[in-house]
């Protein structure tokens, strides 16, 4: 079975053609990222118009590279939620279109959903049930994976995503967007444990995160070293911000894992490329005897591919949309799509 894959909830408009749930034949990508660090993070607006602009060659191309035409694909998946309203819109309406041209089911992904299953591009043998750890710019979130399409969260972030505290940490050093990325890469050979961060906990819930706190800590220590006149080894703040960030995630996995009994263990999302995350995740669950799955590094990051997967057992479990199909900037991941 092939399935057309379109993602447009931020700032990359992505198109795939994948096959069975499992098999990538296409995967393209147009990103925006040397447009907006131009603003030092995503313009909506802006957003939304180039997605306007890329999305009808993005799909060409990705039929094109998978020796393939719309009469051979059997459906068509498409992110509507979460994300940027105005971007969503479009990979929306653009899927809606070619689904009545074509008179092509229409099957609807959440965006959370769909980086779980970039794991499954990546490890054939894995399935649910498992424990998955969703960490990006915009989520944080512990999912129970019961099935391909049951989802339970366990823990979430209370206020900011763990991406979104690297993200500002990075701004806050004068790296520039996207944040996360380039603190990653200038935080190598530094002292984890030159400088000592909170571990901001919620009362009454183990699973859940808190990183506004600890994004305002290195910002303070930042505005507090300037007004001394003072110099600060911004490669010792990197991995020591990132080192906190990290136990933080690494801890609270554990600690689910244990409670639910969970011993496969799955990463997801875009700071599932950082480097640090994935080294001491792979030491927790060695260290625990569980097995650890993460994305190749080009799955990480918002794509169509896993769109495609997901989209495909979403399809098997008899999801459909018609054409009043809408775009949701904000939709758990517990919802069933339709």
């Amino acid at each position: 079975m092939l399935v057309l894959g379109i993602e447009s909830s931020c700032d990359e408009t992505a198109a795939a053609v994948v096959k069975d749930g499992r098999t990538v034949l296409s995967n393209v990508i147009a990103s925006q990222v040397e447009e907006h660090k131009l603003y030092g993070g995503v313009v909506p607006e802006i957003a939304s118009r180039r997605h306007a602009e890329a999305i009808s060659g993005v799909v060409n191309k990705a039929l094109s590279d998978a020796g393939t035409t719309l009469d051979e694909i059997d459906c068509i998946a498409v992110t509507y939620a979460p994300g940027l309203i105005g971007a969503l819109l479009v990979g929306v309406n653009y899927a809606k279109s070619l689904a009545y041209a074509k008179h092509l089911p229409l099957v609807p992904v959440h965006h959370l959903r769909s980086h779980i299953a970039a794991n499954y591009l990546s490890h054939p043998e894995l399935e649910p049930p498992f424990l998955c750890l969703v960490v990006s710019g915009g989520h944080t979130h512990l999912v129970q994976v019961r099935s391909y399409t049951e989802f339970s969260v366990i823990g979430k972030t209370r206020d900011d995503a763990a991406g979104e505290a690297l993200d500002k940490a990075a701004r806050a050093m004068g790296l520039p967007y996207p944040g996360g990325l380039h603190l990653d890469k200038e935080s190598v050979g530094g002292n984890p444990k030159a400088f000592r961060f909170p571990k901001p906990r919620v009362d009454g819930a183990p699973f859940d995160f808190s990183f506004s706190g600890l994004k305002t800590s290195v910002i303070n220590l930042l505005h507090n070293t300037q007004q001394k006149g003072e110099t600060i080894d911004l490669r010792d703040l990197g991995a020591s911000f990132q080192h906190a960030v990290v136990s933080i995630l690494c801890e609270h996995t554990a600690a689910a894992a244990r409670e639910t009994g969970s011993r496969k263990i799955v990463l997801a999302g875009g700071v599932s490329a950082n480097s640090v995350l994935r080294r001491r995740m792979e030491e927790t669950c060695k260290s625990n005897g569980w097995t650890l799955f993460v994305p190749e590094k080009p799955l990480c990051g918002d794509n169509a591919a896993m769109v495609g997967a997901q989209g495909y057992y979403e399809f098997c479990a008899g999801s459909r949309a018609g054409l009043g199909l809408n775009a949701y900037a904000t939709m758990p991941i517990e919802a069933a799509a339709f």
